[in-house]
């Protein structure tokens, strides 16, 4: 598959948490050949509906990964890494 959207994350402006995820995932896209693509969920009605209350959300693949924090272990595995 090609690394078009492959690794979304759920983000709001302001949220330190997404901040501290995006940082986490960053090395980990890296390592993957990815890019992590920020998506703000109050740009969107529909998102900011089904995510608002639990960003920062990893979706990989289009499903939701992990939120509030990063499943590093798990995402490495997903992404055949380790």
């Amino acid at each position: 598959m090609a690394d078009e959207g492959r690794l979304r994350l759920l983000t709001r402006v302001g949220c330190h948490l997404c901040e501290e995820a995006a940082d986490r995932l960053a090395p980990i896209a890296a390592e993957a050949g990815l890019t992590v693509i920020p998506v703000d969920v109050d740009a969107d009605p529909g998102l900011q509906a089904e995510y608002g209350d639990r960003v920062p959300v990893v979706l990989l693949d289009g499903r939701e990964h992990s939120y509030f924090t990063v499943d590093a272990p798990r995402l490495r595995r997903d992404l055949g890494l380790s």
